[in-house]
């Protein structure tokens, strides 16, 4: 468990210098299958030249999503608890255990079972099975669902369970791919089945044009005067 943790702080790292697009469609539907809208975005996750990173959205029409909306919540899954990764420094918050090995498309790997050891308030967590590669040592499949769902007096806000596929994209780390979601969710006035489909491509190891020269000193007779004003 250190062995693989490591290396998935390693992956993580890696990913945080990669560019890439990611692409989401959800949507929702009653239990007789009636469509209840749906939501689009797709985005390019780049930088800037300084280096910055940040998403960059290039298409989102209006949500017409009805019986369900996406909150701050689902937002943050998206970027974070879907495409999990466990790494060394988050170890101490969850209880990982052993369930045994298994083949996931001819590659073997070892399966394992996690779930945070406590629930911290606004933190989310992963809780769900793992698949790690049993060569690579890194996740390379994802099932579970983010936690906690969040239910109050006057507001409910509950989390699909989804899959999440990773492939080795550069030969050193497995990458996220594609994650689906196929659920219902049992709110107190309804259930509404859940539909999302996420794709990750188009990765691309960042590399900036920016040099850091060393600092030279300008000698008085090179500095230029300035110019005078244009007349009109």
């Amino acid at each position: 468990i250190r062995r693989f943790a490591a290396r998935e702080a390693e992956f993580r790292q890696a990913r945080d210098n990669y560019t890439y697009t990611q692409t989401v469609r959800v949507q929702g539907f009653d239990l007789d299958g009636r469509a209840g809208g749906e939501f689009r975005r797709t985005s390019d996750v780049i930088f800037t030249p300084e280096g910055k990173r940040f998403e960059h959205i290039t298409y989102e029409p209006p949500s017409t999503l009805h019986k369900v909306s996406l909150s701050r919540e689902d937002l943050q899954d998206l970027a974070n608890i879907q495409p999990f990764v466990l790494t060394t420094a988050e170890l101490p918050s969850y209880i990982v255990e052993y369930q045994g090995r298994e083949k996931v498309d001819e590659i073997g790997t070892y399966v394992f079972r996690v779930q945070p050891r406590r629930i911290e308030r606004d933190q989310r967590y992963f809780e769900g099975t793992i698949w790690v590669d049993d060569q690579d040592l890194q996740i390379v499949k994802t099932y579970g669902k983010a936690v906690p769902d969040i239910r109050g007096r006057h507001q409910e806000n509950l989390f699909p369970r989804f899959e999440t596929y990773r492939e080795n994209i550069d030969s050193n780390y497995w990458f996220p791919t594609y994650t689906r979601t196929d659920d219902v969710l049992h709110f107190r006035d309804s259930s509404v089945r859940i539909h999302m489909l996420v794709r990750y491509s188009n990765y691309k190891q960042f590399k900036t044009s920016i040099r850091l020269l060393d600092a030279q000193p300008v000698k008085p007779d090179e500095v230029s005067p300035p110019k005078p004003p244009p007349k009109f």
